[in-house]
């Protein structure tokens, strides 16, 4: 099993009201399938009201041309899931609509609210009803129970009430509006199109659909996006940037660039650290015994390239990913996922067979995805297998918006290295040291050992979060 995936938000606006803001949408959240693969929905602002089109599954799959033939509106935001908070049902797929007497809002949410549920109750007690079991229609609720106010005051209302990770598109009649929250924990971009502009969780979609990146948003802050003008209003205090390091190691694609570090390059530092942490470990460079570095499909790769160069073992393919099955953990269900896993992987005989294989993989969660990796390359003839991980051992669950375990789940809490070296049957087991992951986030830190302001959230390996969360046994971790 993977780290569960976060959702992405994709939002256009044209200044021109005659322009189709959906198409892009359409191809933005294409670029963004990897960030939720449960389901898909575009919401369209058209002559004062917005429509929306919502289905389980993957984008292609939910939006075939009769359906987008269905909605069009110079303004659209876009949404692709993965359930965690909330089952894995339509009533959950977003974006959120609320129609009402003063209009009609939409919102796409990329995070976790840790205050839901209470958050939930109040608006239940003051005659609020709710449609699904996301914690992403509170925030919906919250902007309509507010939008007398006007849009700016009812969204800055809202973000004083909600507290953990969000990155937020909302549409409302003629403007489009992204936040991020205050420590900046999950990702949002702003890009300018011919004509318009674009929000965005990944640089990569803005790049998709003819966009040029402008900035991240910043966390902590509220762009208001209307005909001719961009707006931009700090709504909190300053805090420390706390940034999901995970969005490196492993979510994001590997073509994005998050608050300024390129994804690609820091997978490829994080492999070259592995190699040179190695090398301290055996006592002198060039220590590390193998033939072969391969990295597991895709976030590995890029860092068994890395190790490669700071090793001078040689990189080869090794293993080979069925395109047509989504990310293994997408599957609901412990005997899907596992069951996915069965078909996802293939080694190439050829390449490993007789030699000593180093295999590189982003992050090791409850252990079975990486024990079988081992046991298909020892399958395929390898000599030796060494694992080796490019991020710290994961003993934490997640507060907000990844789908981890609880702890007991997770089997480097309750396994030792050496542990879980053996129930891997691996020949070796390393992982990256949480400095070297640092390091790799920024090259700049290299000797230093101070982790104050850092600027990243390394709940998941260290136990310690940005902001307090609830107790395990009180709340599912996840994202709407």
């Amino acid at each position: 099993m993977k780290l569960h995936e976060e959702c992405g938000v994709f939002g256009v606006f044209f200044d021109d009201p005659a322009k189709d803001a959906v198409p892009l949408v359409y191809y933005g959240l294409f670029s963004l399938q990897h960030r939720g693969q449960e389901s898909a929905g575009i919401a369209a602002a058209c002559d004062g009201s917005i429509e929306v089109r919502r289905g389980m599954g993957l984008v292609g799959d939910v939006f075939t041309p009769e359906v987008l033939s269905q909605i069009r509106g110079s303004a659209a935001v876009g949404h692709v899931r993965y359930s965690t908070s909330g089952s894995s049902a339509i009533e959950n797929a977003q974006p959120f609509v609320s129609r009402f007497k003063l209009g009609s809002i939409a919102v796409a949410h990329n995070g976790t609210l840790t205050n839901a549920d209470v958050m939930r109750e109040l608006l239940e007690d003051s005659g609020v009803g709710f449609t699904s079991s996301s914690d992403s229609e509170v925030i919906v609720n919250l902007i309509a129970k507010n939008y007398r106010k006007g849009l700016e005051r009812a969204l800055t209302d809202t973000i004083k009430f909600i507290k953990g990770s969000y990155a937020l598109a909302v549409l409302s009649g003629d403007v489009l509006v992204g936040a991020r929250d205050p420590n900046g924990i999950r990702p949002l971009s702003l890009g300018r199109l011919d004509g318009g502009w674009i929000l965005s969780s990944e640089s990569c979609a803005i790049d998709a659909v003819g966009g040029v990146f402008v900035r991240d948003i910043e966390p902590g802050e509220l762009v208001i996006i209307n005909r001719g003008q961009v707006l931009s209003f700090s709504f909190s205090e300053k805090t420390r940037r706390a940034v999901c390091a995970f969005e490196y190691v492993y979510f994001a694609r590997p073509d994005s660039t998050i608050d300024g570090v390129n994804v690609y390059e820091a997978r490829i530092r994080a492999g070259e650290i592995l190699g040179r942490e190695e090398a301290e470990r055996a006592g002198a460079p060039g220590k590390v015994k193998a033939d072969l570095v391969i990295g597991v499909p895709d976030s590995g790769i890029p860092a068994a390239i890395g190790y490669g160069r700071a090793t001078g073992t040689p990189y080869g393919l090794g293993i080979v990913k069925s395109k047509y099955i989504g990310r293994t953990f997408i599957a609901p269900g412990q005997a899907s996922r596992e069951k996915a896993v069965s078909v996802k992987h293939n080694v190439i005989h050829g390449e490993v067979r007789g030699k000593r294989v180093v295999i590189i993989d982003d992050s090791i969660v409850r252990g079975t995805t990486s024990r079988r990796l081992v046991s298909i390359l020892k399958g395929a003839g390898a000599k030796e297998v060494h694992f080796r991980v490019c991020s710290p051992p994961v003993r934490f669950p997640c507060f907000f918006g990844i789908d981890t375990p609880h702890r007991k789940d997770l089997v480097s809490n309750v396994n030792s290295v050496s542990e879980l070296c053996k129930f891997l049957d691996a020949d070796s087991l390393a992982f990256i040291s949480l400095e070297g992951l640092l390091e790799s986030l920024d090259p700049q830190r290299a000797g230093n050992t101070e982790n104050n302001g850092h600027g990243y959230c390394l709940g998941c390996f260290s136990g310690e979060y940005p902001i307090p969360v609830p107790g395990e046994a009180g709340m599912e971790c996840g994202r709407a």
